[in-house]
């Protein structure tokens, strides 16, 4: 009876270790379980985590190269290019989850894509503009070569037109001539004999010339060059003539004759020079002789 009961208590002591057993076995495979869920979840957030960081670099060096093309944008894509680095400290620090973060990327994504759009859009506007500056830099370097030509042009006319439209003097003659009582004048080639000397010249027509008043200085030197005449003197800017006798022409762009007399005495033999000027400048010249 004894060793009944003695076994009946061994069977129960059995079972009770078998159920702890049980119990232990399945909590360890709880705890096991437990921590491969939650080595899969810090694998999937790590995962998660690396693919939100990779998508706002990319963003990042979207907006850097945007940025240094140095559009008339730079300042707005430098703001949000600093929104996305903002994001990316906060992405980096974090240990949960990162839907919340995923949100920002998209939200940031959205923009980023407007704001390129309207850089290629501000590309293709310098670009039509750099063209049309470069046509208008060709139009107007043709226009200049062709202003330059002009201006070249209208000084070679005007120094034509300037050349043209002075006064010819031309066929300057001088003869000495002897004073009858009788009024009567006699050619003669004796100095002793001399008491004028007629000087003539033609001042030729001319369609362009100014016409009005003109005033030209002749100039008679002898063979020991002295100035015959008036002597006198006349300055144009800082040069001086002597000179010895002036002629008033009215000139109206036709040929006009001048004659003029000059009178003297005792003329010395050898070669005169005659000299006409118009103010400085010497227009015509010719020489005698006086036996």
């Amino acid at each position: 009876m004894e060793n009944q009961k003695r076994n009946s208590n061994l069977k129960a002591v059995v079972l009770v270790l078998a159920l702890c057993l049980i119990a232990s076995l399945a909590y360890i495979f709880k705890l096991s379980s437990d921590a491969k869920v939650a080595q899969t979840k810090i694998v999937t957030v790590t995962d998660e985590k690396g693919k939100v960081m990779d998508e706002l670099a990319a963003l990042k060096t979207t907006y850097d190269e945007a940025i240094a093309q140095n559009t008339s944008m730079s300042n707005e894509l430098i703001a949000e290019r600093d929104k996305v680095v903002k994001l990316m400290v906060e992405v980096k620090k974090s240990t949960g989850n990162v839907n919340q973060y995923k949100q920002k990327f998209l939200s940031l994504q959205t923009k980023m894509k407007e704001m390129m759009k309207q850089v290629d859009d501000l590309k293709k506007q310098n670009q039509t503009l750099t063209v049309q500056r470069d046509s208008t830099v060709t139009v107007l370097g043709e226009s200049k070569k062709y202003n330059e030509v002009l201006v070249g042009q209208n000084e070679e006319l005007s120094k034509t037109v300037e050349k043209g439209s002075k006064l010819s003097v031309l066929n300057l003659k001088t003869a000495a001539f002897k004073l009858k009582s009788s009024g009567k004048q006699i050619e003669t080639e004796k100095a002793r004999r001399a008491d004028i000397l007629k000087i003539s010249f033609t001042i030729a027509e001319n369609s362009i010339a100014k016409s009005g008043d003109k005033t030209y200085y002749v100039q008679v030197i002898d063979g020991k060059n002295n100035v015959l005449g008036d002597k006198k003197i006349a300055t144009f800017n800082d040069k001086s003539l002597t000179y010895s006798f002036d002629a008033n022409v009215k000139y109206e762009n036709k040929t006009v004759e001048v004659i003029k007399d000059l009178a003297g005495k005792d003329f010395e033999k050898g070669v005169y020079y005659v000299n006409v000027y118009d103010k400085n400048e010497l227009v015509c010249k010719s020489s005698f002789t006086l036996k």
